[in-house]
């Protein structure tokens, strides 16, 4: 097994607000490898962006703080990191991808200035007709039809999806190791989606970056993704490579984020939504936070009172879960799931 280039260790982070202390992110551990691709996964306010923005200093504090936790990567701490030293990193060594593309992009800038900035911050001794070649190519690689003359145009000349792949050449303007994608398919249509993702796969094959990606869409961890975390109410409630998550969830939360999504080749009339709404950050329930939504709680002490420890389970070298009835679900697949014999449909 190599060395993670990321490593996330008890990461906690809040913010104060005028009704309490939002609990974002709780005591989470992850490690990122070279070359993979990472997938975190969980409905809105779960922590997913939270968790990663936080490493980068990219939350505003206050209100926010980092309670707790290191994020080493390459040897170095990026919690401890001192601002001006951490703003000449991102974009060198880890760059991101947001979600909303034309909030992103200056909107009065031309697309050509604004990706030749991103190179010109870390590399102010290269000659211009260097970082246009350079931005050229980077355009060429992301699939942007014309990039001499795209070069000129502004943000509202681009369509949705020319401006997400502009948003990934500036990320990898600089080559690096780690790119973070934060539900960058969010408000494309099927088509381009399909589009933005495959620039991603190339990306990732032409520069070995590894990858974190932020989504909520399950149908992407399945097609882009080595291994999966799903997140519940800042906190990873299951881990693992995703052929075992899909194939063999232990916990109630991945098997309601599956079962909650249509599937083409059964005839449904309806969905099967999880029951209730996601509880608030200020004051999660006691014990299990998914435990007043749960189908295997069903009113157990355990479930109300402790907290659940994030623990190795069956059905994977490195698949864990954060339930304390975990076991029962052996057996139980979700609509994503092939049929275990003798199992529970």
């Amino acid at each position: 097994m190599p060395e993670p280039i990321l490593s996330i260790k008890n990461l906690a982070v809040e913010f104060k607000t005028e009704d309490g202390i939002v609990h974002a992110v709780d005591d989470i551990t992850y490690d990122v490898f070279p070359g993979e691709t990472l997938g975190i996964v969980g409905e809105s306010g779960s922590g997913k962006s939270v968790s990663t923005m936080s490493i980068l200093g990219l939350i505003p504090q206050p209100p926010g703080r980092i309670v707790s936790g290191t994020a080493m990567f390459k040897g170095q701490d990026l919690l401890k990191m001192k601002k001006r030293d951490l703003r000449r990193f991102r974009g060198d060594e880890v760059a991101m991808v947001f979600q909303d593309p034309m909030t992103s992009l200056n909107p009065v800038l031309k697309i050509g200035y604004q990706l030749s900035e991103a190179i010109e911050t870390h590399y102010p001794k290269l000659k211009d007709d260097e970082v246009k070649d350079r931005v050229v190519k980077l355009l060429t690689l992301v699939g942007v039809p014309n990039p001499d003359a795209r070069f000129n145009q502004y943000p509202h000349e681009f369509s949705g999806g020319m401006r997400q792949r502009a948003m990934i050449a500036m990320a990898i303007a600089n080559s690096p190791s780690l790119l973070i994608a934060d539900e960058p398919t969010t408000a494309l249509d099927v088509t381009i989606q399909a589009q933005v993702l495959e620039v991603l796969k190339n990306v990732q094959t032409e520069t070995n970056a590894a990858t974190i990606l932020i989504t909520h869409d399950l149908g992407i961890v399945a097609e882009m993704c080595e291994r999966v975390l799903v997140m519940y109410a800042g906190r990873i409630v299951e881990s693992g490579d995703v052929h075992t998550i899909f194939q063999n969830p232990r916990h109630p939360y991945t098997i309601g984020l599956m079962d909650s999504l249509p599937k083409l080749t059964e005839d449904e009339e309806w969905l099967r939504p999880i029951p209730g709404a996601p509880p608030s950050l200020i004051n999660r329930p006691s014990g299990c936070a998914f435990h007043p939504r749960c189908f295997l709680s069903q009113g157990r002490t355990r479930c109300r009172e402790d907290v659940p420890p994030l623990r190795l389970v069956d059905g994977g070298a490195d698949h864990h879960a954060a339930c304390h009835f975990a076991e029962e679900l052996v057996g139980h697949h979700s609509k994503f799931s092939a049929p275990v014999a003798g199992g529970v449909a």
